[in-house]
């Protein structure tokens, strides 16, 4: 195995459902083989349809994963699947930020022109004097 011991196993490339299970894409390899199966899986622009497909460092994945799409380029591998730490060494992320995610983590607070809606109490209190109801 050119020069490599018999407990050893070259990692130039690897199976594109363990590559994604251990990048910490999917919780499972058996959901990563099910990502690979229906489809949502393209290596280097092209469908992959096999989940024994290998990919090699340089290759970019994009996965369409809970309605968004994450696009990574493999820049490792690891032999067992490790923290996520450990994870973000496998790949770089080139997913594109879009600004509907970045304002959906703000908090919606409600907001109402001054003069609109129920009079609060101190208002009620001034049109009360106004109108001599005291």
């Amino acid at each position: 195995m050119r020069g490599i011991s018999s407990g050893e196993v070259a990692l130039d490339r690897q199976r594109i459902d363990k590559w994604l299970w251990h990048a910490r894409v999917v919780r499972t390899r058996t959901s990563a083989a099910g990502l690979v199966d229906a489809g949502h899986v393209r290596l280097n622009g092209e469908r992959v349809t096999a989940t024994s497909r290998p990919v090699k460092a340089g290759d970019v994945v994009t996965v369409a994963l809970d309605r968004t799409v994450r696009v990574m380029k493999v820049t490792g591998f690891a032999e067992r699947r490790g923290d996520a730490d450990a994870a973000r060494l496998l790949f770089d992320d080139l997913s594109p930020k879009s600004e509907t995610s970045s304002a959906s983590t703000e908090p919606v607070t409600a907001e109402r022109d001054p003069g609109s809606g129920r009079p609060t109490k101190q208002e009620r209190r001034a049109i009360d004097r106004l109108l001599g109801r005291e």
